[in-house]
C-alpha cells in the first residue's frame, strides 16, 4: 500500500488497488494504489514519461490494467462507465467540424435513453453552464481554441456524470485561456458537485485546481507523495499563487518529481 492513500477519506467513490500495467516486457505502472473521494478534486501529476496518461485510460476503462483493479461505486470498472465522462487533451480531434457545436453535444447524448427533446435541452444546458449558450449555432472551425475546449468539456457535462476524468485539458491554449479554463473547471466542480481526477505536467495547476495532487515517480510508476491543498474552496489566480502555502505545496510537489525526499517544512505543510 502506497503512503497515506486511505488516511482521512471515508466517502470513496473511485478506488485503485494495486494497479500495475504492462507493455509486453515494459512495465509502466507498479502496484498503484489510489482513492477518490466523491466530490473530490484530485490532480495527478509525474515526470514526463511516467505513465500519466496510462493510468487515467485504467481508470477510464479504456485499457485494462496488467494485475490490479479499478472500483467506481463498489463496481469494478472493466469498460467506461456511465456516470463517468472523459476530457481529452486533443479537443479539436474530438469536434466534429461539420456540426454545429450544439449538434455536437447532442449527437454524444444518443447513446443515452434521452428522447430528442430532452438531448437538446440537455445540451443546451451544458452549453450554457460553459458559457456557450449564445454560440450554440457556431461551428468548431468558427471558435477559438478555448471555445473549442469549452465545447468538450460541455459534451462531457452533458452526461451529468459522477466523476470527470480530463486527460492534459489545457495543454494546447494559451497561457491566458488555460487560467479562465481552470477557473470555468473549478466553478462548475463547485456548482455541480461533480467529482474530478486531471492529469497535469503543469505543477502551479495541479496545486491551483486540487484538494489532493497525486505525485507519481519515474517508471515503473508508483505514488511517492500525496499532497493535501488546504487553499480554500474560493481561488483566484492572483492571490491564491501569491499565498506563501502556494509556495510551499508547489516546492513540495516538485521535490517529489525530482525524486527528491521530503524536508522539514514539507512535514509541517503535510
Amino acid at each position: 500500500m502506497n503512503p497515506s492513500v486511505n488516511a482521512g477519506h471515508p466517502g470513496v467513490l473511485l478506488n485503485v488497488q494495486g494497479l500495475s500495467k504492462k507493455y509486453g516486457d515494459r512495465e509502466i505502472l507498479r502496484e498503484l494504489d489510489l482513492i477518490v473521494e466523491s466530490g473530490e478534486f484530485v490532480c495527478i501529476v509525474g515526470p514526463s514519461g511516467a505513465g500519466k496518461t496510462t493510468l487515467l485510460q485504467c481508470l477510464s476503462g479504456l485499457s485494462a490494467p496488467t494485475a490490479g483493479r479499478v472500483v467506481l461505486n463498489g463496481r469494478e470498472i472493466h469498460e467506461t462507465p456511465p456516470e463517468m465522462a472523459i476530457v481529452f487533451q486533443d479537443y479539436s480531434r474530438s469536434l466534429m467540424p461539420w456540426l454545429s457545436v450544439l449538434d455536437n453535444v447532442t449527437v454524444a447524448l444518443r447513446s443515452t435513453k434521452l428522447n430528442k427533446q430532452a438531448r437538446h435541452e440537455r445540451a443546451v444546458a451544458a452549453l450554457t453552464e460553459v458559457g456557450l449558450g449564445d454560440h450554440l449555432a457556431l461551428y468548431p472551425w468558427q471558435m477559438s481554441g478555448g471555445m473549442q475546449q469549452r465545447a468538450a468539456i460541455a459534451r462531457a457535462l452533458a452526461y451529468q456524470p459522477e466523476i470527470v476524468l480530463m486527460d492534459e485539458p489545457f495543454a494546447s491554449v494559451d497561457a491566458q485561456t488555460r487560467a479562465d479554463l481552470e477557473d470555468l473547471t473549478l466553478a462548475l466542480k463547485n456548482h455541480l458537485g461533480i467529482t474530478v481526477v486531471l492529469v497535469t505536467h503543469d505543477i502551479d495547476e495541479a496545486v491551483y485546481l486540487a484538494d489532493r495532487v497525486v505525485v507519481l515517480g519515474n517508471r515503473p510508476t508508483q505514488v511517492v507523495d500525496i499532497v493535501e491543498v488546504e487553499l480554500g474552496a474560493q481561488r483566484d489566480q492572483i492571490s491564491t499563487k501569491a499565498d506563501p502555502k502556494f509556495s510551499s505545496l508547489r516546492s513540495r510537489v516538485y521535490r517529489g518529481i525530482r525524486g527528491e525526499a521530503p524536508t522539514a517544512a514539507d512535514a509541517v505543510e503535510g
